[in-house]
């Protein structure tokens, strides 16, 4: 049974069809496993115990019954954002800690329809605005690799619950790195699908109502420890929510190729804005003289790159523009007047960012047009090059920082301080645009933390950058359970 908490969610799907284990005895284990390590990390802070136990018997009686599904009484777990009917929908807010939706969100509906048993949601930071995982609710999230450290964000909780072996599955969301930073310091799996290809509907803040549409930039996507539990998830909640399933059906191509030496492969590794450290630029050099040796085609630089420097000023200036829609209109008053503050020179990100709280619609239709330039210069980019590679963050996981200001927080990089919220850049690359991305572990630092890479892929070919995932991980390795789980 210590065996299988380990195994993808495909191989505990299998063993289930097969007869050697039951629904029930998987929940079981899972739920023995948060009781025995989750007083260390606070991972899963919504338990669902109970109904997840009636629904690990509900599919251990459909087995039986001949029944097949892809998660068929496979144990999983959900983001604290996601609306699940019954439990808590926060965002870690405290205003918020009583208000429970009515209906499931709709990747919910579609991954308990594949017969998904939900255990209950895991952390996040309040409104789902850091890469740390904590808030007044539930406190703070810990990464198993070392707890002095940040499992990410804003999807830290599902990071740290898959690192740890409580589940093989989660959901979680991106708008700002937080499916793949969480993924990149954990050491798991996650994948940034191509903006509005799975619908978000019931991912939203708690009392607005579960309506369909999507937000600009953000994104919902799973969470694994293997590339094939992040296709066979992807397959089950990508597709038109109910009002544009009228017209439209999902029909992603197929990965560009099937070995790594058909890959034509772009690595980036520097940012004018902000660099990333020796360990992760070194992490990804060995991963490109890797597939050089496997016989990809590996540059190092081209021409038909975008501006970096330019990508970042126009997704911070939209970014901001979606926060400050979304918070509160004191709160709204109170970014304003600290825009105030900021001096007209101060050219970082962390300044823009503070001014873009009083973007006008003019400006931002201007920031957008911008954008659609951009996104033509990366369709050209992948006429070329079928992935682009990149690190997720500059640095692995960072020690625990939990001052109030985050424009005042730095981060250090081979020991020069940077703003920490110009991290948003390498995350930002393909945020901006929409673009798929998928996040693996590919090395550990010198301090034995885990190390990630951001697999960019084209739009809409989500199945490139995901099976790129797998093959790097056959080839060179893949998830490894951190010491003690």
């Amino acid at each position: 049974m210590g065996d299988l908490a380990f195994r993808t969610a495909g191989e505990q799907a299998a063993a289930l069809a097969a007869g050697r284990v039951s629904a029930l005895e998987l929940t079981d284990l899972a739920i023995a496993r948060i009781e025995r390590y989750d007083g260390q990390l606070n991972a899963v802070v919504v338990r669902d115990f109970d109904r997840a136990r009636a629904a690990a018997r509900d599919a251990d009686a459909a087995l039986a019954r001949g029944e097949r599904k892809p998660l068929l009484g496979v144990p999983m777990t959900v983001k604290e954002a996601y609306n699940v009917a019954g439990l808590p929908t926060t965002w870690g807010l405290p205003s918020a800690k009583d208000w429970k939706p009515a209906e499931d969100a709709v990747a919910v509906q579609r991954v308990k329809a594949a017969g998904a048993v939900i255990l209950g949601k895991t952390n996040v930071p309040a409104f789902l605005a850091d890469w740390q995982s904590y808030n007044d609710i539930y406190g703070t999230t810990s990464n198993p690799w070392d707890p002095t450290r940040t499992p990410g964000g804003s999807s830290g909780g599902s990071a740290a619950a898959l690192a740890a072996g409580y589940v093989a599955l989660e959901l979680g969301s991106d708008i700002g790195g937080s499916l793949r930073v969480p993924a990149h310091y954990c050491g798991v799996l996650a994948h940034k699908p191509t903006h509005a290809l799975v619908p978000s509907r019931g991912h939203l803040p708690p009392f607005v109502p579960a309506l369909p549409g999507e937000i600009d930039l953000a994104v919902i996507g799973p969470m694994a420890r293997s590339a094939a539990d992040l296709a066979l998830a992807l397959d089950l909640i990508a597709g038109p929510d109910e009002p544009h399933a009228v017209a439209y059906r999902l029909a992603l191509p197929a990965p560009r190729h099937a070995e790594l030496k058909d890959f034509r492969v772009l690595v980036i590794d520097s940012h004018p804005v902000i660099p990333a450290d020796g360990a992760t630029r070194a992490a990804l050099d060995r991963l490109a003289e890797n597939l050089t040796a496997a016989g990809a085609k590996v540059a190092r630089s081209s021409p038909l790159v975008p501006d970096l420097a330019v990508m970042a000023d126009i997704y911070t200036q939209l970014l901001t523009s979606i926060f400050t829609a979304d918070i509160p209109i004191e709160a709204y008053r109170q970014a304003q007047a600290a825009a105030a503050t900021v001096a007209a020179d101060d050219r970082s990100l962390d300044g823009q960012r503070a001014r873009g709280a009083a973007l006008t619609h003019r400006d931002w239709i201007a920031a957008d047009r911008v954008r659609t330039g951009m996104a033509a210069r990366w369709r050209g980019l992948f006429a070329a090059f079928d992935v682009v590679l990149c690190p997720v963050m500059p640095t692995p996981a960072f020690p625990h920082d939990h001052s109030p200001e985050q424009r005042q927080r730095r981060i250090r990089i081979d020991g020069v301080e940077h703003p920490y919220m110009d991290q948003i850049v390498w995350p930002g690359i393909a945020t901006l645009v929409g673009l798929p991305a998928t996040a693996a572990p590919i090395g550990r630092s010198p301090d034995g933390l885990p190390i990630g890479v951001q697999i960019i892929g084209p739009y809409l070919e989500d199945r490139t950058p995901i099976a790129f995932a797998g093959l790097i991980e056959r080839a060179f390795g893949g998830f490894v359970p951190p010491p003690g789980f």
